[in-house]
């Protein structure tokens, strides 16, 4: 018989599931041997060495070698997870299990659960998934409905859901509720059961609280976290080993709302018909050093993410919202970037210095701009917009991509009430401060490079072939073309959008144009950023809220020799780049990557929600759209002024059978001929405004179900032999099934 210590090793060396068949069998047992080894297996288990069932034992505490685990964070790209039942002693935790994917960047999510063999190394666990499961007990977030009979049921909040679940437990929630719930069963037909009331899903702040659920963004500090965060904050100065530029009227230009200021700026004639300029950026490495809590918490979070009620910070508050905010009046540790700027915009020099700084004024955007244009402004906001002048200049010459995105603004009271909904204004004091910003990051970058650092880029890639052919056959449809064998630059698209007088068809033409482009990412990899016509470029101005500017930071006090150790106990010592990142910069640029599309989509589910809760008490006005998507089922169309977009079904266009073309993206009547495409402007009537889900629908202006006119060019009428004239398609009467965003 083998000893307690080999059964033990074979199954920690066991590449299968270890069972009482596998141990028999690897030392040879038969007959009254199995019995004797069944006992001594069970003698084992009491006594608390191995844990499982006859077919796969583990050592106790351990992790079976084949077993189901769930996702339960992404860090720094790689997936972790725990087993998906655990039992051991409650005092135990659960092992975290490292989730070794093929390729780079996790595909799993938070909630996942997988089928995967383990092993146990000297650094941890590790596993290797086999294959991805259903889901269990994925939580829903829904909103509790009574129907006559009494029973329960759970209403999405997400507008691609269409269908509620029966509810077979309340667990105490109430109609009209907003809850958390999970499968109360492994049969659809089980239902679900409430797992956690939420409160009213239409009170102050509820959308936002939707999207944190939804989109699973990490929203509380752990105390340990916390307390790093307050043991950070008292952190010295060490003023004799900085760049004391208090000197300096320094001004931060930011929204009028903004909760953090983490940079400011500054700038003087050289005398020579340049500038000298400063761009202070928050030295947030100083405090949140690499190993420790606040940077574990902070890589998780990946960056902040904004809504129009609250911010879900990277940092806790008080870093971020106090001693690494740039108040004015007070001395505040900064990352200062130093520029000299030539007559013609040029950035000809810069270096990088841990300075002091104290900030003269927060200037609101709107202020600054009402100043320069009424002739108030101080001699350091003239100088600014000098400087920027200059800057403009370079930037005229590189012609980056410019695309007019309207961005929605909305105003909330001091009960967190929608006061008002606008399209938010471009001013000159934006771009003044934008391009000082993109001036800093470019010398960040550039001076990484020259200094042979490890960088975190900013990329955009150039359009992929697939999409500029896709561009190409779209631009055809309206006799305009796209020649694919030259050279594609931001400064083609921009002056193929100046060529175009009516602004419809250059509306629609700039939706393609944004279509076309490839989504921007960070990574060590210098691919350019093809959007500011930039061959490099890093995220240096915001690591209160970007994790990888953070790491830019990092790199440059490494690169510069700034460094500065932690005095205090319980804080990491050094503030540069740690070992594992400077070995591996892929994983957690995915990682933040991944992070930043996350908190977007989330942002913008929260705009769509509040832009729906205020129209749902104009459902029956009419307002001026435009169209900005056509599928098979209907057209999408944004309201001009507030920038809420929703579905227009077939079904109401009209009583004749609509075709779709994917390749023009329009919809035509077979017997009008009447078109609707991309970019046309249209009249129609608010039919339903769904606050929880964000969902809009439109109809005609006539309701009564006169025809649409689509206005801003004229409607050819397609006979037979036109490029449209005998497809096949879809009835009018499709049904939505909802927009995949």
């Amino acid at each position: 018989m083998p000893s307690r210590k080999q059964i033990l090793d074979f199954i920690a060396s066991s590449a299968e599931p270890a069972g009482k068949r596998e141990i028999a069998r690897a030392f040879g047992l038969k007959g009254n041997e199995k019995i004797a080894l069944k006992a001594l297996l069970r003698d084992m288990a009491d006594e608390g060495l191995i844990d499982g069932n006859r077919s796969a034992f583990h050592r106790m505490g351990g992790v079976p070698r084949v077993t189901v685990l769930r996702v339960v964070a992404i860090e720094d790209g790689e997936a972790i997870a725990i087993p998906d039942s655990w039992n051991p002693d409650d005092a135990v935790p659960p092992p975290r299990l490292r989730l070794r994917e093929k390729g780079r960047g996790s595909a799993l999510r938070s909630g996942d659960r997988v089928l995967a063999r383990t092993e146990e190394t000297a650094m941890g666990w590790i596993a290797h998934p086999m294959k991805k499961l259903p889901a269990a007990a994925d939580q829903m977030l829904g909103v509790v409905e009574i129907d006559g009979s009494g029973k329960g049921w759970l209403a999405p909040v997400d507008k691609r859901e269409r269908n509620s679940m029966p509810i077979a437990d309340l667990g105490g929630a109430e109609a009209g509720q907003l809850v958390l719930a999970e499968p109360a069963g492994k049969s659809p037909r089980s239902g679900v059961k409430v797992t956690a009331v939420l409160g009213d899903p239409l009170a102050p702040r509820a959308f936002s609280l939707i999207a944190i659920h939804k989109h699973g963004i990490p929203h509380v500090f752990g105390s340990d976290t916390l307390a790093e965060g307050e043991l950070a904050a008292k952190l010295p100065l060490a003023e004799d080993r900085r760049e004391d530029l208090r000197h300096l009227p320094i001004v931060a230009i930011d929204p009028s709302d903004a909760r953090d200021h983490d940079d400011a700026i500054w700038a003087e004639p050289d005398g020579e018909g340049g500038f000298r300029a400063l761009v202070a950026i928050a030295d947030v490495s100083f405090y949140v050093r690499p190993g420790g809590e606040l940077d574990r918490e902070a890589r998780k979070r990946g960056n902040s993410v904004y809504f129009p009620d609250r911010v879900v910070p990277m940092l806790p508050e008080v870093l971020s919202a106090d001693v690494c905010s740039l108040r004015a009046g007070e001395s505040r540790a900064a990352m200062a970037c130093h520029l000299s700027i030539s007559a013609s915009g040029k950035v000809t020099s810069w270096r990088f210095s841990r300075a002091i700084v104290q900030i003269q004024e927060v200037i609101a955007y709107e202020e600054a701009q009402r100043r320069i244009d009424a002739g108030e402004a101080a001699s350091n906001l003239v100088n600014l917009w000098a400087a920027w002048r200059a800057l403009e200049k370079a930037r005229d010459d590189r012609d980056p991509l410019a695309l007019e995105l309207p961005e929605r603004r909305v105003v909330l009271d001091s009960q967190g009430r929608i006061t008002e909904i606008a399209l938010r204004e471009r001013l000159d004091a934006h771009r003044v401060v934008e391009d000082f910003m993109i001036a800093a990051n470019v010398a960040a970058a550039k001076a990484l490079e020259e200094k042979v650092s490890p960088v975190v880029y900013r990329v955009h890639e150039p359009p992929s072939r697939e999409k500029l052919v896709a561009l190409k056959d779209y631009l055809a449809t309206y006799d305009r073309k796209l020649a694919l064998g030259q050279v594609i630059t931001p400064g083609l698209f921009n002056r193929m959008l100046k060529d175009v007088s009516d602004e419809s068809e250059k509306a629609l033409i700039m939706e393609a144009v944004l279509r076309s482009q490839t989504q921007a990412y960070y990574g060590p990899r210098n691919a350019g950023h093809f959007g500011l016509a930039l061959g490099s470029y890093a995220h240096f101005t915001s690591p209160i809220r970007r994790y990888a500017d953070l790491l830019v930071h990092r790199a440059l006090v490494d690169a510069y020799g700034l460094e500065q150790p932690a005095p205090k106990h319980g804080i990491p010592a050094l503030s540069g780049l740690s070992d594992r990142d400077r070995a591996d910069l892929s994983r957690v640029s995915e990682a933040i990557s991944a992070a930043e599309r996350r908190a977007m989509e989330a942002e913008r589910d929260t705009i769509d929600r509040y832009v729906a809760a205020w129209l749902s008490a104009r459902v029956g006005e009419v307002f001026e759209c435009r169209i900005t998507g056509v599928q098979r089922f209907g057209l999408f169309a944004t309201i001009i002024s507030l920038g809420g977009d929703g579905l227009v079904p077939v079904s109401v266009l009209g009583a004749e059978r609509f075709f779709h073309d994917e390749k023009a993206q329009v919809l035509e009547g077979e017997q009008t001929g009447t078109r609707f495409a991309l970019g046309d402007r249209l009249r129609l009537r608010l039919a339903e405004a769904n606050p929880l889900t964000g969902a809009l629908k439109f109809e005609p202006e006539d309701s009564a179900g006169g025809q649409i006119e689509p206005r801003g060019r004229p409607l050819p009428l397609k006979r037979k032999g036109d490029h449209l004239a005998g497809r096949r398609g879809r009835p009018g009467n499709i049904r939505h099934q909802g927009r995949k965003r």
